[in-house]
């Protein structure tokens, strides 16, 4: 996990420090050439390489808490997931919870609630925000398991 908090720490956007966005994603995959498709899908999202080019797509019928969580899910899947450009798929929602899928996740949750707010905020103030009772619950365990 240290060698991922490095890498995150080096993207210098404010992971885990500061709620991140839809804007953050985008200059985000901008940086590192992630072209990102949103369109209807049968699945929430999913992150794929092809011949050196990295691409993320997502559902746009998510909900905006939902979607924004399903971009950074699979961003993560790019950065701490993909050492080279050979042919690649991760899908969200796929599939049992691997390692890789709960790395991507608690990325994603990070970016969203970090962790000052749930260290300053109480979470029925977090729910009347908009977020889900269930990431809450999700972002609380990475706390309480990683210091995160």
């Amino acid at each position: 996990m240290r060698s991922y908090l490095d890498k995150l720490a080096k993207l210098n956007i404010g992971w885990n420090l500061r709620p991140l966005g839809e804007q953050d994603f985008y200059d985000l995959c901008r940086r590192f050439r992630i072209t990102v498709v949103e369109m209807p899908l049968a699945t929430n999202g999913f992150y794929y390489c092809v011949k050196g080019k990295h691409f993320i797509a997502v559902s746009c019928r998510l909900p905006a808490v939902k979607k924004l969580l399903v971009m950074f899910h699979e961003f993560a899947h790019f950065l701490m997931h993909s050492p080279d450009t050979n042919t690649t798929a991760s899908f969200h929602g796929l599939g049992k919870k691997t390692r890789k899928e709960q790395e991507a996740d608690t990325f994603a949750l990070c970016a969203l609630i970090p962790k000052l707010l749930i260290e300053t905020r109480e979470i029925g103030d977090l729910i009347d925000e908009g977020f889900p009772s269930e990431l809450l619950t999700e972002r609380l365990q990475i706390y309480r398991r990683l210091g995160l």
